[in-house]
């Protein structure tokens, strides 16, 4: 009781004292690290920590990182809590000092410096007194003022070479997302963001490069903004991840509708010093690919460039047999040998800007143009019953260039205040292409004799596609337990086509325009939106509760020589909410609950009201009048970190859309054909149920071998009765894909992918947009019941790391090496009975050489803004 009466005696006089000699800090609460009971907390924090920071030389350290750790009173748990409790960056001449500190207690100093191991020292003042004696304040103050001395930090292998065997692990899964990181992918090395994708779990890819996540198309991002870039633009060696958001919270986009989020996220080097690579690589054709990324950082500057090109030919072949039942009566055969063969060149540059420690400013550009060259052989063979057969041969030569423009500005303030941020940028994203073709069929009687003329056509046309997206985001802790996020943005996009439709007038030699299928469309699309949430932790309880705002219009006009069609739709503010509620059940075993409400407006191609007679088999025309389409969805996941080589998450979902955007075929005459006609169009469905569940296995099984199993079941129903009686469309479906990494002697890998996909429905027109494409594109087609059929494929990559460190990498990858990645695609209605099949670029093989190089001079470096940089850096908190 004496000891007990002498310290708070203690307490206050150093109070007293201290409260003439040192400005308040602020905050600090009730409780045992908060100052005490009964007087300002504030009065007690007068501790402090000097010293300096050496190499092993002895030479001033400028630039480290000095984090004190230690214990707070949390008032909502009513207990003591690890907290930061200062921290600062290294003067030139090394010096540090961490003050407003409670006297009492045992810290743990860390210390960070690019090219130096990180260091970590207990530390604690020496307060010492004595029953029955008198306090002499002036020795207390001096204890709790203490000199850590000179802190020598000793050297790190990877002050001179920059070391690649480490990194980030090729796969991450948190409750609420999963990161891919496609550094550790050789069997995409050389390809584009199509090839990545295809090794991502809980994706699906298609031959035609139309994307699926859980049976639904996604929005895709790039660096977590729209762009106009297309899959096949993206070079893979441009990627450094790729982000899989299932069911996004309010401070993303409300768009996406069934299908979730693909965030691609590009390469971009913060080092101190200088770094980069380069690659190269050929295929079984020949075709070449290229790439070097530069990075360089000194200063308040961080330049970085790259440069990717890429060659690429992509062989198919396939065939259609088709039975119409609408009059005439025919029988059709279609076989297909077609050869596509393009090249594209992409590149990255920009700079950051550091003025201080605490503010950002990024300028950067995308720049991509390309070509591609479609040569096709169509044979097709036609039984009528009441005229006899015909046999007709199709050969065209198709071409189609692009150029794109992408910039960005940004800038981003921390606050002293642990945590506390706003950011803010502009995005500038331009697409121009071009498009011709022409097309020569002449027709055959049934001993193989041509008669009539060719008949000779041709197509040009352009498009200018433009989207601007403003945002800022702004966050702040309001505790160490809580926290809100709000946000703005805007998006709007411009798009611009013409197609033009010519045939050979066979007296004059001369191509005439066909004015009745030429045309020459414009569509704009705008939407606005605000966000907020609000993030709580109680004990092991986590919440998160947000709301987004969102309104939209867009308008079109269809230029015709026979008259102008114009259109538009408004949507006011429509209402987002959403919920995420966790719980820890102990030390990484977490279950999710989440609900969001989703919106998916009808893309360009399925609002023009324009016959496409690409295909004479299978006319489409989009619908003006289409509305968006609604997604509630409600997702439950289970992360169970078992160690730090094993883990698994286990998803299940529903998602009930109202609206949904669907194919739907209906018969007219046609005074082009002069023959009635079945037409594809759009509209609006009743509603669809989409449920199922996910696994996810991450298992190192051994040290040479890591294991990534990802398992997906669903059920999708379509209820199309508002568009025909009874029509309704359901399947259970399943697909597997799994990933091994194999680590072998001598510096050689094997990473192997499977992919197996079930008998499935013809999936949704709708659900996120997607492009048009044929018939077989997919979505409910009228009263069509149809499938695809069952098929996989196997993928494998063999590496050979090189040099000193692994600097650099031979890879040779096949894709498809059993030819088993087959669309066979059956379908039928009252109008026909059909099926496709079709074979892309099987066994495809290339090899790939890779060489990374770069070099650390921290004495020439001036970092700032740490938290934003890789390897080496820490997130500062706390007063600075």
């Amino acid at each position: 009781m004496i000891k007990k009466l002498v310290l708070a005696c203690w307490c206050v006089g150093l109070g007293l004292v201290s409260s003439a000699q040192f400005p308040p800090m602020g905050g600090g609460g009730r409780g045992p690290g908060g100052g005490g009971r009964g007087m300002n907390s504030e009065q007690m924090n007068v501790g402090r920590f000097y010293g300096k920071i050496t190499g092993p030389d002895g030479k001033p350290i400028e630039f480290a990182t000095v984090q004190l750790n230690g214990q707070r009173w949390d008032s909502t748990a009513k207990a003591m809590k690890p907290a930061i409790m200062g921290g600062q960056i290294t003067a030139a001449n090394g010096d540090f000092s961490i003050e407003k500190l409670p006297p009492f207690g045992e810290f743990t100093l860390q210390v960070n410096a690019i090219g130096f191991k990180p260091y970590t020292q207990k530390v604690k003042f020496d307060l010492k007194f004595e029953l029955g004696k008198p306090m002499d304040m002036q020795k207390a103050l001096n204890a709790v003022d203490k000199d850590l001395g000179n802190i020598k930090l000793e050297s790190s292998a990877t002050l001179k070479e920059v070391v690649v065997e480490g990194g980030d692990p090729s796969f991450k899964m948190e409750i609420d997302k999963k990161i891919f990181n496609v550094d550790k992918n050789t069997v995409s090395a050389g390809g584009t963001a199509e090839d990545v994708l295809r090794t991502v779990p809980s994706v699906s890819v298609d031959m035609d490069g139309n994307v699926a996540l859980r049976n639904a198309a996604p929005q895709i991002f790039v660096d977590g903004r729209p762009s106009s870039m297309t899959l096949e633009q993206i070079p893979a060696d441009a990627i450094q991840s790729i982000e899989l958001i299932t069911n996004p919270s309010a401070k993303y986009d409300a768009s996406g509708g069934m299908g979730g989020i693909i965030n691609i996220v590009l390469k971009k080097n913060r080092k101190l010093g200088y770094n980069g690579g380069i690659r190269a690589g050929i295929d079984r054709f020949g075709k070449l690919n290229g790439g070097v990324d530069i990075n360089l950082r000194e200063g308040k500057i961080n330049t970085f460039a790259m440069l990717f090109a890429n060659q690429r030919r992509t062989p198919s072949i396939g065939f259609t047999d088709r039975i119409n039942r609408i009059d005439p009566l025919t029988t059709v055969r279609q076989d297909n040998i077609q050869s596509n063969d393009g090249n594209f060149m992409f590149g990255r540059f920009g700079l950051d800007y550091f003025p201080d420690n605490r503010n950002t400013i990024t300028l950067g550009f995308n720049l991509g143009g390309g070509g591609f060259g479609n040569e096709e052989e169509v044979d097709i063979r036609t039984d009528t019953t009441n005229s006899g057969s015909s046999f007709a041969e199709r050969l065209s030569n198709n071409n189609r260039k692009f150029n794109n423009l992408g910039s960005n500005v940004s800038y981003k303030h921390l606050y002293p205040k642990a945590g506390k941020e706003i950011t803010a940028d502009v995005n500038y994203n331009r697409s121009l292409s071009s498009f011709g073709g022409d097309f020569n069929t002449q027709f055959f009687n049934g001993e193989g004799i041509a008669f009539g003329p060719n008949i000779a056509q041709r197509q040009e046309g352009k498009g200018n596609m433009q989207f601007i997206t403003a945002q800022t985001d702004f966050v702040n802790p309001l505790s160490e337990n809580s926290k809100i996020e709000a946000g703005l943005r805007a998006n709007y996009n411009d798009y611009t086509s013409s197609n033009d439709n010519f045939t050979k007038n066979p007296f004059t030699n001369e191509f005439e325009k066909l004015k009745a299928v030429s045309n020459n469309f414009g569509y704009k699309n705008q939407v606005y939106a605000a966000y907020a949430t609000y993030s709580r932790k109680i004990n092991k309880f986590s919440f998160q509760t947000g709301l987004r705002l969102e309104s939209s219009v867009y308008s079109g006009t269809l230029f015709l020589e026979t008259g102008d069609t114009t259109f538009s739709n408004s949507f006011p503010a429509s209402l987002f909410p959403s919920q995420f509620i966790s719980y820890q059940i102990r030390e990484g075993d977490d279950i999710q609950l989440s609900y969001t409400r989703k919106i998916n407006r009808p893309n360009f191609f399925q609002l023009i009201p324009f016959i496409d007679y690409t295909d004479s088999l299978n006319l489409s025309r989009g619908n003006p009048d289409l509305l968006p389409e609604f997604t509630n969805s409600i997702e439950v996941g289970y992360l169970n970190t078992i160690n730090s080589k094993n883990n698994v998450l286990i998803s299940a979902y529903y998602k009930n859309t109202n609206g949904i955007i669907t194919r739907y075929q209906t018969t007219e005459f046609n005074p082009v054909l002069n023959r009635d006609a079945i037409i594809t169009t759009y509209a609006n469905a009743s509603q669809s149920y989409n449920y199922g569940a996910e696994v996810t296995f991450k298992n190192e099984l051994k040290k040479w071998l890591d294991v990534t199993t990802n398992f997906n079941v669903f059920n999708a129903v379509i209820d199309g009765s508002n568009i025909e009686q009874n029509l309704r469309v359901e399947r259970l479906a399943w697909f597997g894909k799994i990933n091994a990494n194999f680590r072998l002697p001598r510096n050689y890998s094997i990473q192997l992918t499977g992919e197996y996909k079930s008998r499935s429905a013809i999936p949704a027109g709708g659900g996120g947009g997607g492009g048009r494409g044929g018939f077989m594109g997919g979505g409910i087609q009228g009263s069509a019941q149809g499938y695809i059929r069952e098929h996989g494929s196997v993928d494998i990559s063999i590496r050979k790391d090189l040099f000193k460190n692994k600097m650099g990498n031979i890879s040779i990858a096949v894709r498809d090496i059993f030819r088993t990645d087959i669309n066979f695609t059956h379908s039928e209605s009252v109008f026909f009975v059909q099926d496709t099949y079709r074979l892309r670029n099987p066994q495809y093989i290339r090899v790939n050489f890779s060489y990374r190089f770069g070099k650390f001079d921290v004495s020439l470096f001036k970092r700032k803004n740490m938290n934003n940089m890789d390897g080496g850096g820490m997130e500062m908190q706390g007063a600075m």
